[in-house]
């Protein structure tokens, strides 16, 4: 039983309609199943259960990638596959969420605070997700939240916005932990935006359940390279053509959950222009090594190397001049914005009640002008943050340019994420130097933003 049984929600004030659905309805549908299925007790998920993990310290591993489930082709690789259509949107820039999209605000609020937030501590030392974790995000619906609703996902219309609202709620809980969450859905949004109908029947069956009883694949967006001034629209992979295909070569860094993905989306340089391939990890010449990060480290990041990868012609996801690939990239520096405000509103929630009870020359520290403007300075901070992520947000949604608003978000997010970071550390004190109190990891989280590329999508 849907919490929404007979709900057409209609425009931004909520009014009922008979005709038209929201999009974030068809999300809250299949996320109300964290409700009624009782996940967080069933799951032993609302206390900290024992976590048995693999863990990428120091030593580190160096394998071959994962050995892949075998995906049969299906389709067509001529016909281009089931693309979201965009939101329809007023013409005023209204911020006010629906009824549908509070509620899926409340819903992932509450897996990160019940689920999330519990396990970072521990899954920040062990470089892992706890499979119980993991397995809360498929049950409410993650994977298949940037899936077409045609295919077995969610969207019914582009889904940036609501990705983003859900981005921004687990990065509240914590932003490792996050990223392995959103992994396998970056890759299934990738797959539903530029996928041809061979790749969206091959592949998104596994993500949305339509395979009996397999589990969802881990899989990840892999764009980022280890090297200087590393420029994500000219890729240093290279992807050379053959007579019946590709071959590539390259590296990628901070690949999450990389030694257990069985699909990889990589990025590398065609013809002087970046195009995205699909590659399933039992192809030959991918090997994966650990590589343990000072932030995220709960999302067991990898390096993969990519030595003579040989691939068909069916390997290319979306066009081969770049616009896919350009795309790409702008939605996932979103998903890191959204990433970002979340875990800055952690900040600076976790901070407000400190400086008021914590007493100094007996008074509050709060009463102090320099901690009281340093607080109020990252409140409006972080309001311009999310201002800016949700106007790029919904232009992307409506699939329209979203370019230079998602630039604007990009640079001040890179920029005020790590100062509310460094300002919440200096306001604890000692206490923000120190693993009691969750603020230090936060700071080593928020400073990936300015550098990240790929690993998440909206």
């Amino acid at each position: 039983m849907s919490l929404l049984p007979n709900l057409r929600p209609g425009g931004r004030h909520g009014v009922a309609s008979t005709e038209t659905r929201d999009p974030i309805g068809y999300l809250v549908a299949g996320l109300s199943r964290l409700a009624q299925a009782d996940l967080l007790d069933r799951l032993g998920l609302r206390k900290q259960a024992e976590q048995t993990v693999f863990t990428v310290t120091s030593g580190g591993f160096k394998a071959v990638t994962a050995a892949s489930r075998q995906f049969s082709r299906r389709g067509s690789s001529k016909k281009p596959g089931v693309r979201p259509p965009g939101v329809s949107a007023p013409g005023t820039f209204d911020l006010t969420p629906t009824e549908d999209e509070q509620m899926l605000v409340d819903v992932v609020t509450e897996f990160a605070d019940e689920v999330v937030r519990p396990a970072a501590a521990e899954a920040n030392e062990a470089c892992a997700a706890p499979t119980e974790v993991l397995e809360g995000s498929l049950e409410i619906g993650l994977p298949i939240l940037g899936v077409p609703e045609s295919l077995g996902g969610i969207s019914e219309e582009r889904s940036a916005m609501a990705g983003t609202l859900v981005a921004e709620a687990l990065g509240k809980g914590d932003m490792g932990l996050a990223v392995a969450a959103l992994a396998p859905g970056a890759v299934a949004t990738a797959i539903g935006l530029w996928g041809s109908e061979e790749q969206q029947q091959t592949y998104l069956p596994a993500f949305t359940g339509d395979r009996g009883d397999e589990k969802v694949p881990a899989a990840a967006l892999a764009l980022a390279e280890p090297t200087v001034l590393f420029d994500a629209l000219s890729p240093a992979t290279t992807a050379t053509r053959t007579d019946d295909g590709f071959v590539l070569d390259g590296v990628k860094s901070l690949v999450p959950r990389g030694a257990e993905a069985e699909l990889f989306v990589v990025g590398a340089t065609l013809d002087d222009a970046p195009v995205l391939f699909l590659i399933e990890s039992s192809t030959p010449g991918l090997t994966v090594e650990a590589d343990p990060s000072m932030g995220i480290r709960a999302a067991s990041l990898t390096t993969l190397r990519l030595d003579g990868v040989r691939l068909d012609e069916s390997a290319v996801l979306g066009d081969t001049d770049g616009t896919a690939y350009a795309e790409c990239v702008r939605l996932s520096r979103l998903a890191w914005c959204a990433l970002a405000v979340g875990t800055g509103q952690a900040v600076l929630d976790y901070v407000t009640p400190y400086v008021k009870e914590r007493e100094a020359f007996g008074e509050p520290i709060a009463h102090r002008q320099s901690v009281a403007f340093m607080v109020a300075d990252m409140a409006t901070e972080l309001q311009a943050m999310r201002l800016l992520t949700y106007k790029a947000a919904a232009r992307a949604a409506a699939g329209k340019d979203f370019s230079q608003q998602v630039a604007l978000a990009r640079n001040l997010c890179a920029d005020k994420a790590m100062r509310i970071g460094l300002d919440g550390v200096q306001l604890l004190g000692g206490h923000g130097f120190v693993k009691e109190h969750p603020v230090e990891r936060w700071y080593r989280d928020l400073r990936v933003v300015g550098l990240a590329e790929g690993a998440v999508l909206v």
